[in-house]
This record gives C-alpha cells, sequence and structure tokens, in this order.
C-alpha cells in the first residue's frame, strides 16, 4: 500500500513526503510542475508528472500502487489572483478535485487528507477563531476549498471514505537540514518576500494597506512553521488509521503577527534595513485572523516545536539564500 500525495514537488508537498518516507511509507507523487519543482521531490517516492484532475491517471495510480491513503495539497493558493480569475481557481481547486475524489471513491480509497485554509473564515468576529466559528470566505480562493470540504462531508455519508480537513493559517519556513522550502517562481507570501528583499532579490517590500482596525494598522496573521504542519498532517493520518472518524481542526498557534512586526523581525534577523513600501490593500484580505488550536492539540495531541517567529524566519532566509545561489536568481523587482 502507499500514500498519494498530490502537489508533492511543491512547498508544503515535498515537506510532506519527507516526512511520509522517514516514517517507512510508500509514497506516490502526482504534480503537474506548474508551481513545484522536479528537483524537489525526495528520492525514495513514485513520480509523475501529471493533472491530479485527471480521473484516469489518477484512478490508474491508486489501482497499479495499491493506494489506500490521498493527501491533497495542489491548488492554486493566491487570494487576490482568484477575485481576477474566480473561474480558473473554482476550475482548479475545486472542480479538478471533484475528479480526484471521484477516482478515490470509485477505487476504494480509505482515508483522504485535505489540505484547507484559514480563508474559509472570512472576517472573524473573535479574537481566536475556532472550527465552529462561521464560514464566510471573502475571496473565490476560499470558496473553492470550502465547496471542497462541502464534497468531502457528503461523500462520507454516501461512500466509506473518511477525511480529516486541516484548515492551515499562515504557513512559512523551510526544512532545518535544508533540504526542501519555498521555491515559487513568483512569490506573495510576506515573509518569502521579506526575505528575498533581504538577501537583495528585490529591491523593496510593498505593504499592502495600513489602515485595518488593527493596533498598527497592517493585517495580522498566524504564522505557522512548515514542518509544524506536516507534523499536524502525521498525526491526522495516524487519527484516521486508527479510529476512522472524519475531522476538522485548525493548524496554528494561537497568536498573531502584524505585517509590520514581521517585516521588523525580517531586518532584525537579516541585519538589513531593506525598503518598504506602502500600497493599497489587497482584495479579500481580512484584517485579522489568528488560530484557536486547541482542538488539534486535544484532537490530534499536536505540540508545535517551531512557534518562534524570528526561528521562522531564520529557515526561511537560509532557505532563500541557498536557493539564490543555486538558481543565480535575477533582482526580483516589486
Amino acid at each position: 500500500m502507499a500514500v498519494l500525495v498530490t502537489g508533492g514537488a511543491g512547498y508544503i508537498g515535498s515537506h510532506m513526503v519527507l516526512a511520509l518516507l522517514e516514517r517507512g511509507e510508500k509514497v506516490v507523487i502526482i504534480d503537474d510542475l506548474s508551481t513545484g519543482f522536479s528537483w524537489a521531490v525526495p528520492s525514495g517516492a513514485e513520480f509523475y508528472i501529471a493533472d491530479f484532475g485527471d480521473y484516469e491517471t489518477v484512478s490508474s495510480l491508486i489501482n497499479k500502487h495499491h493506494i489506500q491513503e490521498i493527501i491533497h495539497f495542489a491548488a492554486k493558493i493566491v487570494v487576490p489572483d482568484s477575485v481576477v480569475d474566480p473561474l480558473g481557481y473554482y476550475n482548479n481547486n475545486t472542480v479538478k478535485a471533484r475528479a480526484l475524489l471521484a477516482a478515490a471513491v470509485r477505487n476504494n480509497v480509505r482515508n483522504f487528507i485535505f489540505s484547507s485554509t484559514a480563508a474559509v473564515y472570512g472576517d472573524p468576529v473573535n479574537d481566536l477563531v475556532g472550527e465552529e466559528d462561521g464560514l464566510k470566505p471573502l475571496s473565490p480562493y476560499g470558496r473553492s476549498k470550502l465547496m471542497v470540504e462541502w464534497m468531502l462531508d457528503d461523500i462520507s455519508h454516501a461512500h466509506p471514505l473518511t477525511y480529516a480537513i486541516l484548515r492551515y493559517f499562515n504557513v512559512a519556513g523551510a526544512d532545518p537540514l535544508g533540504r526542501s522550502g519555498q521555491s515559487s517562481k513568483i512569490a506573495t507570501h510576506l515573509i518569502k518576500v521579506a526575505v528575498q528583499a533581504a538577501i537583495g532579490a528585490r529591491d523593496h517590500v510593498k505593504l499592502f494597506g495600513d489602515d485595518y482596525p488593527t493596533p498598527d494598522g497592517t493585517c495580522v496573521r498566524d504564522y505557522v512553521h512548515v514542518v509544524d504542519l506536516v507534523s499536524a498532517h502525521i498525526k491526522a493520518l495516524t487519527y484516521l488509521r486508527d479510529h476512522n472518524k472524519n475531522m476538522i481542526c485548525n493548524c496554528g498557534y494561537g497568536r498573531g503577527f502584524s505585517v509590520r512586526e514581521v517585516l521588523t523581525a525580517v531586518r532584525d534577523v537579516s541585519g538589513v534595513n531593506f525598503p518598504i513600501e506602502n500600497a493599497p490593500r489587497r482584495a479579500g484580505d481580512p484584517a485579522k485572523i489568528v488560530a484557536s488550536n486547541h482542538m488539534i492539540k486535544r484532537l490530534l495531541g499536536w505540540e508545535a516545536q517551531f512557534d518562534d517567529l524570528h526561528k521562522i524566519i531564520e529557515h526561511a532566509l537560509i532557505w532563500e539564500e541557498n536557493l539564490r545561489t543555486k538558481n543565480n536568481a535575477p533582482l526580483i523587482v516589486g
């Protein structure tokens, strides 16, 4: 038997594959390399360049490798882009997920772990958002993910498929051993953009909106280290295997940092006073969203190893320096 990882050549997916292989799991990867990289695929995994929405290909791989579990990462994830291209996001994140789920059901996959997002909550009214809070996504991205959550719930009532939904907050950092990290060609995540500025890979950082109803006027987010996020997936996989029960959990640390605080921290860690340019708000960005993580701690016994903003930035910075050397990358303006 094997675990199928969609998007396994991408940022979070490649870290997931490393963790699974370390546990002695057999791993099969599907990735179309639209945002992933073949060099990010660890040795020991079976890798197929394919679209996760290709029903026939997925079905064939499930049968060939006796796949019992799927961990689904592949998706479009840029909130402002989803506002401009909603149909593209619904097609990639929702329609293709429907095809993936159809292949899973048809071929008797037992467990399914879905990488969802805090964006399903929209603009929360509570300081800490919990799994039972209202779901009012502000963007097509958030809605495209929520639709998959609904599909999983409906499917689990009609078929013997058990699911775990993990709602990510802001994922950052890199493998402490330097094996993988965030390598996107077009960076949109704040910490990655900031560390690029710190190493001279871009000439400034844009601060999108300084008039939000927060202490310093900038958005507040809960930043979670990618290694801790992956450990939550490992625990979710074990939970599904042991209990055969569905679950939904937030993945965050339960405390937030503003954009200004993050930029100051990157300057502190790097020792570089890179320029910051104010810019208008981006569409679809809530003012503040911070996780309540009581559920994941209680249900999965999850404990963070890297709940330290400076350590997250340090790992991201080391990875970015190595990545730029590897790629001999030019200056990025923007």
